[in-house]
């Protein structure tokens, strides 16, 4: 199997623009990949930037004969993997291999949705049932990409989907040449909490979702997003096609997919789209003096007010369950007493009484949904038995949800998510790992596959120790001698005010150093936005901020002017490939520990104990930091300096495990030889 894997991907190389290259550690991860599949064992691999990591991976599991599922974090290398490597993958191993990318329901246009939307002539809000007519309000902000003429309102946006609807072959949202406004996206599409399935739906026979569902059943290879897999996960194996290999792309990824998958969410928006979409179904069938619907709606006022005040804190599990904790660790998480705050008593009723109302009250509107369903009759038309099936199927998963809240357990954190305009009840498994080792690693063979796996991934993710091999193929670059790695061990501790100016006055220097050519990575919107306020004002060279505009066209503007530079926050520490003297200088302001009062990385850390710093926040800050130093060196020909302008790098006791995360470069710590180093590198040959 090996030799047939290593051979098959030397014609695949060869098919490349210039007849490919030979990459030792490309080879050693297919061959490993192949010895896996065969055996039925897990595998994790690390494979630096420059390896080719998913043609290693493509080859062996295209030979397998088996029914693959490939899982990647970014749309970008979706479209690369389903435009560029399978193709090439399917050309040596035969005309047979077939392959499809499938995404989320929502990603679809719903013939169903577009059918009742066109038939009413208006603006009928399917998110939450109501027809509005326009008015100044559906004014939506333009887009700033260029060359796309955006509509200004709301109806008109609608009016283009549906004329666009007509033409298309697959109804993804991806082909749109404009990008719509989330309302009118939602009247023409629909989720997988809302559709009744094509055997209930009127449009059943021509729905895209369905299309695209089929062509990834008869597919040898399917990609997915990892968010659609922790759905499938959850879904208990509903969502996509039975299959017997999993492969994650990006697998640092994987434990927080899985963390926001494998959970629950309940918002005011909920109840109030219920209510709304239920009042033509629900009171044609029911006596005037029946309420539930306003009761329904009033539930959504007293979530907002609960959980106003506990946004972004932890909930102990007697607040929501009405009783006191006898889990000393669970109360301590309950922020500061903001869930005692919401309960005082002229404050309306507490948290764990509103999910009570909750409960009893959508479960009345359950009972009257089915009853109409079963008082239909003949008379009645098919778009209002998609209405009604849809809110079937939407109050029944918030009837399933509000009763998991009831049932919580020690393994589960719950937190109050999002501000002041839409706070939600957000329950997460604390650790992933058991729930993956019972609904995935049991049922499929994994692999695993990242420039950078975090530390302890395997025990994190439930992956058998006895059945998973781990590996690291490094990276065909020559980081030592391409590349640099700068810790500005003079800059104040970050708690001094006088950091920050100096901070300002590090970069003002680096960059001029390197001619502009830099990607300035922040921790912070706040940072970002006070080093481009000053920097602009002093550096020749044009300096973009991430909110200038839109990620593709703001990567696409830095990368076509050498000379400019990009400073950005976390969304840019991965997923930017921007190779050439372009970016030949990445400055990262301070070490990315996460921030301590994230409501599952401090239970995380209570779980943990005196263990916490190495067991939760030193892995992530040590992923991250080598995700943002890898934006670097994308090419055989890059070279370049990272420069980490946080003394505890070049200070702390753990710094150690920090630097054994970044590619291997040298280092230094003094600016002049790091600016000697930038303009001999970029010197004009």
């Amino acid at each position: 199997m090996v030799d047939v894997v290593r051979a098959t991907l030397a014609l695949v190389a060869a098919s490349l623009p210039g007849g490919g290259e030979a990459r030792e550690g490309q080879a050693e991860m297919a061959g490993a990949v192949g010895r896996a599949l065969g055996s039925r064992r897990h595998l994790v691999v690390q494979a630096g930037t420059g390896t080719g990591k998913s043609l290693a991976y493509l080859v062996p599991a295209a030979l397998s004969g088996e029914k693959v599922v490939v899982a990647t974090a970014t749309k970008a290398l979706q479209d690369q993997l389903a435009g560029k490597d399978l193709p090439m993958v399917a050309a040596a191993v035969g005309a047979e291999l077939t392959f499809a990318v499938l995404k989320g329901r929502s990603n679809y246009l719903c013939r169903q949705r577009a059918s009742e939307v066109g038939g009413h002539g208006e603006q009928l809000n399917l998110s939450t049932g109501a027809i509005d007519p326009p008015d100044a309000d559906d004014t939506l902000t333009p887009t700033r990409e260029e060359g796309i003429a955006e509509p200004g309102r709301l109806g008109d946006q609608v009016r283009r989907l549906l004329r666009w609807a007509e033409d298309t072959a697959t109804g993804d949202r991806a082909e749109l040449d404009f990008e719509p406004h989330f309302r009118a996206w939602a009247m023409v599409s629909t989720t997988a909490r809302e559709c009744p399935g094509a055997f209930r739906c009127p449009s059943g026979r021509e729905c895209f979702a369905e299309d695209a569902r089929s062509r990834a059943a008869a597919a040898d290879v399917v990609v997915v997003n990892t968010h659609l897999y922790g759905a499938h996960l959850a879904s208990g194996g509903a969502v996509l096609p039975p299959h017997d290999i999993v492969v994650f792309d990006e697998a640092h990824e994987v434990e927080e997919v899985m963390t926001d998958s494998l959970g629950v969410e309940i918002g005011p928006g909920r109840f109030r789209a219920l209510a709304t979409g239920a009042r033509g179904v629900v009171q044609a069938r029911s006596s005037g003096s029946d309420n539930t619907l306003d009761l329904v709606a009033e539930v959504a006022e007293h979530f907002q007010r609960v959980l106003l005040p506990l946004a972004g804190t932890r909930i102990p599990r007697g607040v929501i369950v009405g009783v006191e904790s006898d889990n000393g660790d669970d109360d301590r998480g309950g922020a500061d007493g903001g869930a005692d705050a919401a309960q005082t008593e002229d404050s309306g009723p507490s948290l764990s009484e509103v999910i009570t109302l909750a409960t009893g009250r959508v479960g009345r509107l359950v009972s009257l949904l089915r009853q109409a369903e079963r008082d239909g009759s003949d008379n009645e038309s098919t778009g209002e038995r998609s209405r009604r099936d849809r809110l079937l199927l939407a109050a029944g998963h918030l009837s399933d949800d509000l009763t998991k809240l009831t049932s919580l357990t020690d393994d589960e954190v719950a937190w109050v998510d999002g501000g002041s305009r839409s706070p939600s009840l957000r329950v997460s498994p604390i650790d992933v790992g058991p729930l993956l080792t019972e609904r995935l690693w049991s049922e499929v063979t994994g692999v695993l596959t990242s420039a950078t796996v975090p530390i302890g991934l395997v025990k994190r993710l439930g992956l058998p120790e006895d059945t998973t091999d781990q590996l690291d193929v490094g990276s065909p670059f020559d980081y030592r001698e391409h590349a640099m790695l700068y810790v500005a061990k003079s800059i104040p501790d970050r708690r001094r005010p006088e950091s920050e100016p100096a901070i300002h006055t590090e970069l003002e220097a680096l960059i001029t150093a390197a001619g502009g050519r830099t990607l300035a990575l922040f921790t912070s919107w706040r940072a970002m936005h006070a080093a481009v306020e000053i920097l602009r004002d002093r550096l020749p060279f044009r300096v973009w901020a991430q909110s200038d505009l839109p990620k593709p066209a703001l990567i696409e503007a830095f990368r076509s002017e050498e000379s400019s530079c990009l400073f950005a926050t976390l969304g840019f520490w991965q997923g930017v490939d921007v190779p050439g003297r372009t970016l030949s200088l990445v400055t990262i302001d301070r070490i990315p520990f996460p921030r301590p009062d994230d409501p599952v990385l401090q239970a995380r850390r209570d779980r943990a104990g005196s263990a916490a710093f190495g067991a939760v926040d030193l892995p992530r800050a040590g992923t991250l930091l080598a995700q943002g130093a890898g934006r670097l060196i994308r090419s055989a020909e890059d070279r370049g300096v990272v420069a980490v302008l946080d003394s505890r790098l070049a200070t702390a006791s753990y710094r150690g495990a920090l630097l054994a995360r970044v590619p291997p470069m040298k280092r230094s710590l003094d600016r002049d030889e790091v600016e000697a180093f930038l303009k001999a590198t970029l010197a004009d040959p």
